[in-house]
């Protein structure tokens, strides 16, 4: 990985894959499976140093964060919790020996199955999990120490799982202030803390609960709040503490940090979708790829696929479809799984359930498949050397 490249980091059922592209974003290679073909539900790269991690696992490797420090050469593997292959291992000689397996006691025990997010600030790598934890790592992700004041939430007890389970799935940082950090977990919401992790506070209150009753979607908002099933959440540029989530049930936008929450869905074809995404300098234009429900498939409205934009902040939306499949698309987009470079223009990239890495550097307005016949993709970002 040179400088200049942009390397595209996807995570999938079957491994890390790296897609690298020349300067000027063309001639795009792929590499993988990386990470010993372990289920890796996110990915992400430091630019400065080129250090790259990647966090997965299952029931039966237990939960683990690899890391990388040569562009994606060699890979070292922190494990975290145990799993099945422990349980046979210990009773199986042979097949112990076949895998090096040790019985050596990992550090957190069977706590938690799988990690689903990672995010790094300020020198600090944190880890979300299945079931939602917070874990924090001063040493660039060799061990890991459990963030109390989230995991001991007066709320915690009344979390629910999501259909995926109950995962800490969304880490967001505001680059200017270390102390301030959101989450997103599914189905428990938004929670946020301006004092590094010390205290948290969920956030999930309508701008105007009034408007937003009458839903009778079980994620739906009722109650005051928006529906606890946040799907995922960005953080906006500039000063202000703008935000934006995609939910179960609708596209929500926050300018005051989480504090409050307004819909913007009017427009779209659906209220269910996965990611979201905002421009890299302007708060006001945001990217959701919109499926046609949780219950109906989980594919583009028609079968025809196409990225919503917005460039008012979500007053207002326009479908792009140009380069992508407008006949018998049935994908899948996950909530982890579009990113984007800061470039000028910004380019954007998603990944799709049927193994196929889409490009746009043009803001959204046409798309190229880059990758296709992947594993299943479960993440993407990017790592820009630029």
């Amino acid at each position: 990985m040179n400088a200049g490249e942009l390397t595209i980091l996807v995570g999938t059922t079957k491994g890390a894959f790296l897609i690298s592209g020349k300067q000027d974003r063309s001639g795009w290679e792929v590499s993988g499976p990386h990470c010993d073909g372990w289920p890796i539900n996110h990915v992400i790269g430091d630019a400065a140093s080129g250090k790259i991690w990647a966090g997965g696992g299952g029931d039966w490797h237990g939960a683990g964060v690899w890391r990388c420090k040569d562009g994606g050469e060699n890979w070292k593997l922190t494990r975290l919790t145990k799993g099945s292959m422990d349980d046979w291992a210990a009773n199986d000689p042979d097949f112990a020996a076949l895998i090096g397996w040790s019985a050596q006691p990992l550090p957190h025990g069977d706590a938690f199955s799988q990690i689903w997010s990672l995010g790094c600030s300020n020198g600090r790598l944190y880890a979300g999990t299945k079931p939602a934890r917070l874990l924090a790592s001063s040493d660039d992700g060799e061990s890991f120490s459990h963030v109390e004041s989230l995991n001991n939430h007066p709320s915690a007890e009344s979390w629910n799982p999501g259909a995926a389970g109950l995962v800490l799935h969304t880490i967001v940082f505001d680059p200017e202030n270390s102390e301030k950090i959101w989450l997103g977990i599914s189905a428990a919401g938004v929670f946020a803390t301006e004092d590094g992790g010390k205290t948290w506070e969920r956030r999930n209150r309508l701008s105007n609960a009034a408007a937003c009753e009458g839903h009778d979607h079980p994620a739906a908002p009722r109650d005051g709040e928006t529906g606890h099933c946040v799907h995922n959440m960005m953080r906006a540029p500039g000063n202000g503490d703008l935000l934006y989530q995609q939910n179960h049930h609708g596209v929500w936008r926050s300018a005051d940090g989480g504090r409050s929450w307004d819909d913007i869905n009017d427009g779209l074809p659906s209220t269910f979708g996965f990611p979201i995404r905002v421009h890299p300098r302007d708060p006001d234009t945001i990217w959701t790829l919109p499926l046609n429900s949780d219950a109906g498939g989980r594919y583009p409205p028609d079968a025809a696929a196409a990225v919503w934009k917005s460039s008012d902040g979500g007053q207002s939306w326009q479908a792009k479809r140009e380069g992508l499949p407008q006949k018998a698309c049935f994908f899948t987009v996950l909530r982890q799984a579009m990113a984007g470079d800061d470039r000028d223009p910004a380019g954007l990239y998603f990944g799709t359930n049927s193994g196929s890495v889409f490009a746009s550097l043009d803001e959204g307005e046409s798309w190229k498949e880059i990758a296709s016949h992947l594993p299943t993709v479960l993440s993407v970002e990017v790592m820009d050397r630029e």
